[in-house]
């Protein structure tokens, strides 16, 4: 193992042992799944990787026969293995086994850093299309962490012309500033739909689609009331198990919303968007820790000391 970023669910079963009532920790589980490597020995059978490849590793390993499987949404399988989530172990540690296809060889140019970046990049990446985010998208994100922040850069990469993006914290509205979105605004209100309204102010227009990327009740109400009639509301943030949404507003001006777990056949599309520049999220990583630094990487990234947006741990120093 050589890099593995520290993921807002890592810190969730840290902190409180569960995210919601799907996943919860019940024994001693090893954390990380933003993770990259170099080979160091390869199964029997195994001919498209050898020993000092280097690779980034999608962490979910689906069944591959069943139908979700079988019709490529291998992310729904209800028997995939997904790296630090219970019971499954995670990558954090010297050396780590992983099923080799789905380990993706990375360019020379390409960083382990980076490779390990991949991971975030795809929920951005499969958010984005299942939005449907196309040339000529007017898109509005909700919250700029670091899945925030990929899903904007997906967004851009896949084609959108006009970005907006909020937050509560302006370290983070910064740094989508400097990573290239048109309108960072600052949430400073606890009314979603005057919240809306100074999207609509700031972009000039209604967004056609949103992605909701920080659970919260607040944040999905403004995503409804400011995504464009027709449009599409896609949600990927895992907040409260119950939420008020305002659904008679959304049924009238026929949004879609849409759920969206992990991602499914995007790890090689991040990997192109990666190698060819069209997006680049290393300034993204703020705190590098040895692996013997866990728990100050840890804290690092629950407090956001330090401006802390991804934290990235190097198990091989």
């Amino acid at each position: 193992m050589h890099a593995v970023g520290i993921c807002g669910s890592d810190v969730h079963y840290w902190i409180d042992g569960r995210i919601g009532d799907m996943f919860v920790v019940k024994e001693p589980m090893i954390l990380g799944h933003e993770s990259s490597g170099i080979v160091s020995a390869v199964g029997e059978g195994v001919t498209k990787l050898s020993v000092g490849d280097r690779v980034a590793i999608e962490p979910g390993v689906p069944c591959r026969i069943c139908e979700f499987c079988k019709t490529g949404r291998y992310n729904l399988c209800a028997d995939v293995v997904f790296c630090a989530t219970p019971p499954g172990n995670g990558s954090l540690r010297r050396y780590y086994c992983h099923a080799a296809d789905f380990c993706y060889k990375l360019p020379d140019h390409v960083s382990l850093e980076e490779g390990a970046l991949l991971e975030p990049l795809s929920v951005g990446t499969h958010a984005c299309r299942r939005a449907g985010v196309t040339l000529g998208s007017c898109v509005l994100v909700c919250g700029a962490g670091p899945i925030g922040l990929m899903s904007m850069l997906a967004a851009r990469a896949l084609g959108a012309s006009k970005i907006a993006i909020i937050d509560i914290a302006q370290n983070r509205l910064d740094m989508a500033k400097q990573l290239g979105v048109d309108y960072p605004l600052l949430v400073n209100t606890k009314d979603s739909l005057e919240m809306a309204k100074k999207v609509h102010t700031a972009m000039g227009c209604e967004p056609n689609i949103t992605i909701e990327c920080s659970g919260a009740e607040q944040s999905v109400q403004t995503g409804v009331y400011a995504t464009k009639p027709g449009g599409v509301l896609t949600v990927i943030g895992h907040g409260p198990k119950m939420v008020s949404v305002p659904i008679v507003e959304a049924t009238a001006r026929e949004l879609d919303i849409r759920g969206c777990f992990r991602y499914a056949n995007d790890y090689q599309l991040a990997l192109e968007m990666i190698a060819t520049g069209k997006v680049d999220a290393k300034p993204l990583i703020t705190h590098h820790f040895p692996l013997e630094k866990t728990l100050d990487a840890f804290e690092t990234s629950r407090t956001g000391a330090g401006g802390a947006i991804k934290v990235m741990i190097h198990c091989d120093q």
